[in-house]
This record gives structure tokens, C-alpha cells and sequence, in this order.
């Protein structure tokens, strides 16, 4: 990978994971005195399908079954917490999400896993394969999570706002 310094790599994608975190908290925090939508919960998983471009790179690639395994830790495990912390409620005819306490602490408590995980990872892959393989468990997480959302949206909202049934 050129003359980038391993070690320094892998500092400045653990402070990027940390500043992407913090933005999530805010932006979550934020997004909770706003009503919910369909396009605010797909937009953030399209939005991120864009990093499979990475692999276009060589040195990031890895078999196909390490990609399964990534996938589905996200989408089994790590979407858990999210999935248990997220609740909708209706106001006014609208569907917010409401602000959990817990939100917070499960996001870095998944950093730290995170962190950890890829501590041990990086003793077998190289930098670029173990970003790979944790933007592929981060993926799983996020459909998953968002998959829930839409779900209990659709639950929630008012016939005429969901996209599963036609409209007249």
C-alpha cells in the first residue's frame, strides 16, 4: 500500500470510527425531534452501499465466505442492540423515533468491540482486508437495523405513507 505507515492507518481509521460514532449520536439525537420517514430510513444504508467500491481495490479483497461471516456477525449480533434500543412513536399523525438513553452508550459500546475486534483481526489481514471486512459487518448491521425500522413504520403509519400498499 505505498508509503502509508501501516500503524498509522490503522490510528486513523480507529479515529474515524470514533468521529463517525459521535457524529451518529448527534445526528440520532438530533433526528429524534423530527418525524420518521421512508427516505430516512433507507437513505443511510443506499447511501453507504457506495463503499463496496473498495473492493475494486486488490489489496482489499478477501475470500467470498469471510464476507458471508462479516455479514451475517453484523446482521445477527451487532444489529441487536440497535434493533432493541429503537422505538417509534406516533404524534400528531407522524411516527418519531423516540430518543433512548442507551443509544449512546450502545454505539460505543460497539465501537469498543469493534475496536477490539479488529485488534485481533489485524493479526492475521492486513489493514485495507480487515476495513473491508468491518465496513461488510457494518453493512449487515445497518440493513438489518433499518430493515426493523421500516417494518415497524410500516406498522405505525397511516395507510396512505406506506409504500407496501398502492395508493389511489
Amino acid at each position: 500500500m505505498g508509503n502509508i505507515n501501516p500503524s498509522l492507518l490503522h490510528i486513523g481509521s480507529t479515529l474515524g470510527a470514533v468521529f463517525m460514532a459521535l457524529m451518529v449520536i448527534v445526528i440520532r439525537l438530533k433526528a429524534s425531534s423530527r418525524p420518521v420517514t421512508i427516505r430516512k430510513i433507507w437513505i443511510p444504508p443506499l447511501g453507504m452501499s457506495t463503499g463496496f467500491a473498495m473492493f475494486v481495490v486488490p489489496e482489499v479483497r478477501f475470500p467470498l465466505w469471510w464476507a458471508a461471516i462479516a455479514f451475517l456477525t453484523g446482521w445477527f449480533i451487532f444489529a441487536y442492540p440497535l434493533i432493541r434500543s429503537t422505538i417509534f412513536e406516533q404524534r400528531d399523525g407522524q411516527i418519531f423515533a423516540q430518543r433512548s438513553k442507551s443509544f449512546a452508550f450502545i454505539l460505543l459500546g460497539l465501537l469498543l468491540v469493534r475496536t477490539l475486534l479488529h485488534e485481533l483481526i489485524n493479526q492475521y489481514v492486513s489493514v485495507p482486508q480487515s476495513g473491508g471486512l468491518f465496513f461488510i459487518l457494518a453493512f449487515g448491521m445497518i440493513v438489518h437495523w433499518r430493515l426493523f425500522m421500516y417494518r415497524r413504520y410500516n406498522v405505525l403509519a397511516p395507510p396512505e405513507t406506506r409504500l407496501s400498499e398502492p395508493r389511489a
